[in-house]
């Protein structure tokens, strides 16, 4: 059971940080478009919120990993 909870762990901070980047993207890209002026800094937030969002997955390998051992 212990696998099966770390197998869900990870899969599932793996399915919502997927999710979190794209609505990120998704809203910068289009940002970017209503206003190309404001493209480097929309770019750069856009960057950092992708960073912010990737240590979801990490965190869940973590938890993963103390369910295992």
């Amino acid at each position: 059971m212990e696998f099966i909870a770390a197998g869900m762990a990870i899969i599932g901070s793996a399915l919502g940080a997927a999710y979190g980047n794209s609505q990120v993207v998704k809203q910068a890209l289009e940002s970017m478009a209503r206003q190309p002026e404001m493209a480097k800094e929309l770019r750069s937030t856009m960057i950092l919120g992708m960073a912010f969002i990737e240590a979801v997955p990490i965190l869940g390998i973590v938890i993963a990993l103390l369910l295992v051992l």
